[in-house]
């Protein structure tokens, strides 16, 4: 399964170690200071985009010379730098997305990260987030599967819809059968796996999935 990973300008020291998503990965965009994250870590940024003013003038020479295609936009613009590569790698056809560097500094930016998760669904593509301590994505009505995984001990199902019909879970500590689940409900967060495999199901709405664990920063 190839990916195109997005990286944002969110704290570095959330971004996990993107070495051992190479394999998955057949293209790397920079956000803005995004792309400082990708090339410190030595990998090598296919597309550098964005406004680039949260980068000095160094900075951004460094972007330019490590950049396969570097794509700078004025300040003053409707998109968010993250929105810009996200257009970027729909325009090159992806199908999955990962997002890096967007969660973790400003409530605002990690909101709007989320809410292109949304434009994402609406086009069939899947867009996951993921930090050092979260994996998250957006899904329609539908039944799925998770396998439990020691490094994302804790399972959340939060409504992006206003409600989400007839939610279901097999396999976990919390099991639930056919339960509505409405905007300012925690009753799906924090659960775990009791099987090596577990099933999710639910007739109408959208649902935010989130495996996490608990990191020390």
């Amino acid at each position: 399964m190839s990916y195109v990973a997005i990286v944002g300008g969110g704290p570095k020291d959330l971004i996990p170690d993107l070495h051992q998503y190479k394999d998955k990965v057949s293209c790397w965009i920079g956000s803005d200071r995004g792309v400082l994250h990708i090339i410190e870590q030595g990998v090598t940024p296919d597309v550098a985009i964005g406004d680039f003013d949260s980068v000095s003038a160094v900075e951004k020479a460094l972007i330019k010379k490590n950049s396969r295609i570097y794509q700078e936009f004025p300040a003053e613009k409707d998109e968010t730098d993250l929105e810009l590569a996200v257009i970027k790698a729909i325009e090159q056809k992806a199908d999955k997305l990962l997002l890096f560097g967007v969660t973790g500094g400003r409530i605002d930016h990690s909101m709007a990260a989320i809410q292109l998760l949304y434009r994402l669904l609406q086009q069939s593509i899947k867009g996951i987030i993921v930090d050092k301590g979260n994996w998250m994505e957006l899904v329609q009505a539908g039944e799925y599967e998770l396998t439990n995984e020691s490094s994302y001990p804790h399972i959340s199902f939060i409504p992006f819809s206003k409600e989400v019909t007839q939610l279901s879970l097999e396999g976990f500590f919390y099991p639930l059968n056919n339960t509505t689940v409405t905007w300012g409900s925690t009753l799906c967060v924090s659960n775990k796996l009791i099987r090596e495999k577990g099933t999710f199901s639910f007739n109408e709405g959208i649902l935010i999935v989130i495996k996490s664990r608990d990191v020390l920063i």
